[in-house]
């Protein structure tokens, strides 16, 4: 398509420029109001899953956090048709309403304690709201942004909305630790958790307020005056297999490594920190908060490197460097932030001796099933501690066993007893083998005088670099590869995919898989096995496209 120098070529004027800081501002607010959920994930499992034993309300927890991200391909469908067909400034204000109300209302919601199975159901139903609202942004944003921009210069433009996500998150991080520190972990924990998602009605209003000033892109206007629109924007992005090839192979061969790289680098990481190292909740926080102002500089620079040496290599680079480095980093995390489980693991392994048929997969989402076997007995009070530990199969049928260095410890089957009697036996075989955990130097919690926190905010920065590497190019890569008449709805659909489930349920994954096996680096299998396929499908399959011509 053909446009003015002024509009594509030259340099962003006055105008422009506040338009692209409205439009990142604005995203900032919205990625704050979906973040908030992830940070306090630990705490909602505590409110609205109660009903559900300790583990099982955890990973549902992360479920129902899993769930916004599994709706985001359905309103990349619904807004990006919007977008291709009406513009995408009217996008940005209906997805930031929807935004804003519906996390405004998890912060008024009645806790399961009170309403039993409905608050869990509410919970989850505003969660599918913000995940269709965020489903129908990025796109916008990106697309926007990079209509707006010089050429030459998309990668560096569009990075700013990549730092967006990142800033939504570290305010999240700043609004919850503020809270906390005000009313105390107590109060917080019971009723102050609500502020920061009460605090959203005020930065929706601001939102709301900045999207009505913006003008629609000049690429759009052009497009829509030539006659130039597609009239089934849908139909033509995936009923068309040229371009439907394209959206899979975006989605396996770039966003789907993209995904798992930037969550494991910042709500993994976190979830690793306080879930299986025990470290305090709010130093957790601060960690990753540092780890994520170092790193965030670098989203820009990634972003204008790849103006100039492609978006390909950097994204792919970044998936292939980040599997190879996973493990030995997580490993230096432990060693750094709670050393003392590394040096009891080493000393007096763990080891649960039992018949694999009786061992159940713990997870109950309706909370009706009852694991009492003695296998399933003795998992359950090692996840609770958090306590990493191997499996060894016993002969048919036989008791289990929880082996700490060279204490054999015999569990026992409960499914003769009644609730009373399960309860009191299994609370006086968790103190059996928290006294044995106890002598071999497994720690309840983290000693502060015993972490290394310098050295976790150098690990943590890594892990975020890992992130920058592969989403400051990825806005820019993706709206160069589809044509204008169908580009929101083009690239908003592998995006949300790539970030929604494959990313999104990297947490949700990766917990379920250590809880399974009992090794605390398990779960790390999940997001380097996708970033290995990314690195060879993107390799193989697709295109370098920093020099296309975004006006066709």
């Amino acid at each position: 398509m053909a446009t003015t120098a002024t509009d594509a070529r030259g340099p962003l004027d006055v105008s422009h420029r506040r338009v692209v800081l409205a439009s990142s501002l604005g995203t900032v607010f919205e990625w704050y109001d979906f973040y908030l959920y992830g940070s306090l994930a630990v705490l909602i499992g505590k409110h609205f899953f109660s009903g559900l034993n300790e583990t099982s309300g955890f990973i549902f927890a992360l479920l129902a956090f899993a769930a916004g991200f599994a709706v985001r391909p359905f309103g990349a469908i619904v807004f990006g048709r919007l977008g291709d067909l009406i513009g995408r400034k009217y996008t940005f204000l209906i997805t930031i309403i929807i935004m804003g109300l519906s996390t405004f209302l998890v912060g008024v919601l009645p806790s399961y304690s009170s309403v039993g199975l409905i608050a869990p159901v509410l919970l989850i139903a505003l969660r599918l709201l913000q995940g269709l609202a965020l489903g129908g942004e990025y796109g916008g944003a990106a697309t926007y942004v990079a209509e707006h921009a010089p050429d030459g210069k998309r990668g560096l433009y569009t990075s700013f909305i990549q730092i967006t996500a990142t800033f939504g998150l570290f305010l999240s991080l700043l609004v919850i630790l503020g809270t906390r520190l005000s009313l105390g972990d107590a109060s917080f924990e019971a009723w102050g958790w609500r502020i920061p998602f009460l605090i959203s009605s005020v930065l929706v209003a601001v939102s709301v307020y900045i999207r009505m000033q913006l003008q629609e892109s000049p690429v759009f206007q052009q497009m829509k005056a030539e006659g130039k629109q597609s009239k089934a924007p849908l139909t033509e992005a995936f009923g068309q297999w040229k371009n439907l090839k394209l959206v899979i192979l975006a989605l396996l061969g770039a966003t789907a490594g993209q995904a798992v790289v930037w969550y494991t680098g910042q709500f993994y990481a976190l979830y690793f920190l306080t879930q299986s190292l025990k470290i305090d909740t709010t130093t957790a926080n601060l960690l990753i908060a540092g780890a994520l102002l170092i790193g965030t500089p670098f989203f820009v620079f990634f972003g204008w490197l790849s103006d100039h040496i492609g978006r390909k290599p950097i994204v792919l680079a970044g998936c292939l460097i980040a599997a190879l480095t996973y493990f030995p980093i997580f490993k230096g995390i432990t060693h750094y932030g709670n050393p003392a489980i590394e040096s009891a693991a080493a000393s007096s392994p763990v080891t649960v001796i039992a018949d694999p048929n009786k061992c159940s997969f713990q997870f109950d989402p309706v909370g009706k099933s009852k694991f009492t076997s003695s296998c399933d007995v003795a998992k359950t009070v090692l996840a609770k501690r958090g306590i990493p530990y191997k499996n060894e199969a016993a002969p048919a049928g036989a008791v289990a066993q929880v082996k700490v260095g060279d204490h054999v410890l015999d569990s026992f089957e409960g499914g003769a007893l009644d609730g009373a009697a399960f309860a009191a036996q299994s609370k006086t075989f968790g103190t059996t083998v928290g006294a044995a955990l106890k002598e071999a130097g497994y720690p309840e919690k983290a000693d502060p005088a015993q972490s290394n926190y310098p050295m976790l905010v150098v690990l943590l920065a890594i892990l975020v670099l890992y992130v920058t590497m592969v989403y400051g190019p990825i806005a820019a890569w993706l709206v160069e590869m589809f044509p204008t008449r169908i580009r929101y709805t083009s690239m908003s659909l592998p995006y949300h995919i790539g970030n929604g489930w494959f990313g999104g349920f990297v947490p949700t994954i990766g917990f379920m898989l250590v809880a399974w096996k009992g090794d605390i680096y398990y779960g790390l299998w999940y997001p380097i096995i996708v970033a290995i396929g990314t690195f060879f499908i993107g390799l193989l399959f697709l295109r370098e496209t920093k020099d296309v011509n975004i006006r066709q």
